[in-house]
């Protein structure tokens, strides 16, 4: 009826109401300053918070005050802090020529900087090397440090990948690293092959086990007790891997976007 009246009025349709985010600084009763993703979500019934990887999120419906929203933070303070502790996302950023260690294979492996006129790392015998101009803009380090994780999650792959093969339907159609909010890896209807670029930084057997995961999915292509078993064939400690990423799972993807600023 509505539309019919505005059909025959002339009157333009309302203009529709979308999500608006804005970072803002929130001071907790202890003092402590904490930068909060603040949501205004028309779909919203309440004010919500939560915590991932990207860090703390406040959403409030339309009809909902900035004052009241600060409130509730304030008043979700200490659970709020456990949960940025447990996800990481206090974890110090990547700083040129000043980081000192860079998480990769479970461990934090020592950094070697050096001052050179081309931006380049690459690992050494004891330590990542990164060469870099002393002004190296950081956006630049970003890049480069993803597309080092990347090759050093290809090199681990292509090394376990070969012995899995025989006892599959087929190979997966191509792979692609990314950076995922909650899933570890996902396997596309055309065996496309997707795995979340911050499994480089888990200890490897965490990191072999999401890749046999996701290639049982060429057999099984749901969660069955036929599909668990294909992994424990492969993986038998595989309950054992799970139970790592449910622990530090949050943390780890934490780390790695507040180290290459992702933003996908």
């Amino acid at each position: 009826m509505t539309s019919l009246l505005r059909l025959l009025t002339g009157r333009p349709p309302a203009a529709p109401r979308t999500i608006s985010r804005e970072t803002v600084a929130i001071v907790l009763a202890n003092g402590q300053r904490v930068e909060v993703l603040r949501v205004r979500d028309p779909r919203a019934r309440r004010i919500k918070l939560s915590v991932d990887e990207r860090g703390p999120r406040l959403t409030l419906p339309l009809r909902a005050s900035e004052i009241a929203g600060q409130r509730f933070v304030i008043e979700h303070g200490d659970w709020l802090l456990a949960q940025l502790a447990r996800a990481g996302t206090d974890a110090p950023g990547l700083q040129p020529h000043r980081t000192e260690t860079l998480p990769l294979r479970g461990t934090e492996v020592p950094l070697r900087w050096q001052h050179a006129r081309y931006l380049r790392i690459q690992t050494g015998e004891d330590a990542i090397e990164i060469a870099a101009p002393e002004t190296v803009a950081l956006k630049s380090l970003q890049r480069a440090l993803r597309d080092f994780y990347e090759g050093q999650a290809r090199a681990d792959v292509g090394r376990w990948l070969p012995r899995y093969l025989p006892g599959l339907p087929r190979a997966p159609a191509r792979l692609r690293y990314r950076v995922m909010s909650s899933q570890w890896g996902s396997l596309a209807p055309d065996g496309a092959l997707s795995l979340d670029l911050s499994l480089v930084l888990a200890p490897p057997a965490a990191f072999e086990y999401v890749l046999v995961h996701e290639l049982c999915h060429l057999i099984h292509a749901d969660h069955s007790r036929a599909f668990w078993r294909e992994v424990e064939q492969r993986c038998p400690q595989w309950r054992l891997q799970r139970e790592y990423f449910r622990d530090s799972g949050r943390a780890l993807k934490a780390r790695l976007r507040k180290l290459i600023a992702a933003d996908e």
